[in-house]
């Protein structure tokens, strides 16, 4: 004669029934939150650096992230975390460079529309427009920044010695973010001497 096993009106042990969930409802509830839109920004760590500030039981280390942000479109932002670890340094770096996105004008060829240059501490940076299918022309930060900006074709040049990276993103920075567009460009009014 075959055994029936009793079973609990909660299902058998802790797990709960192992038939599924049970009629009355049960089971995971639906997620409420309203979902966010999908981050169509792309991010790049261009300097990850350990830091130390002296405490009376010795030195305190944490690291220092510099995080280049952009969506290849005509925005990009630079920003710097510092956490106890790099993925919280990162995490902060990706807030701050959110919110100091900077939108760039390009014409339909994704070149810039005039020459730049810029000087941020004891960095100098140039950028000017390049033909179309030239390809990008710069080095270290300032091509990361360029590139997550959306810049097809430029050409760019770091004038000082400055090695800083984060120096060198800053000052790419500035320099794109005195650009104007064509048509405001040809409207600013110039100063002519007499």
């Amino acid at each position: 004669m075959a055994e029936v096993k009793k079973q609990s009106a909660f299902g058998a042990g802790r797990g709960g029934d192992r038939r599924g969930p049970r009629p009355g409802g049960g089971g995971r509830r639906p997620d409420r939150r309203p979902k966010k839109p999908a981050d169509a920004l792309e991010h790049k760590v261009v300097d990850m650096r350990r830091v130390a500030r002296v405490v009376s039981g010795g030195r305190r280390f944490s690291f220092r992230a510099t995080v280049v942000a952009g969506d290849r479109k005509g925005k990009v932002g630079v920003g710097i975390g510092k956490g106890r670890d790099t993925a919280m340094s990162i995490e902060k770096a990706l807030n701050q460079a959110r919110k100091s996105m900077i939108t760039v004008p390009m014409d339909e060829h994704g070149t810039i529309p005039h020459d730049v240059r810029a000087k941020f501490s004891s960095a100098v940076v140039l950028i000017r427009p390049g033909k179309k299918g030239r390809g990008l022309i710069a080095g270290s930060s300032v091509r990361t920044v360029l590139e997550l900006a959306g810049v097809a074709d430029a050409s760019a040049k770091i004038l000082s010695r400055s090695n800083n990276k984060l120096n060198n993103a800053r000052v790419a920075m500035i320099a794109l973010s005195q650009l104007r567009a064509k048509k405001q460009h040809a409207t600013t009014p110039t100063t002519t001497q007499a």
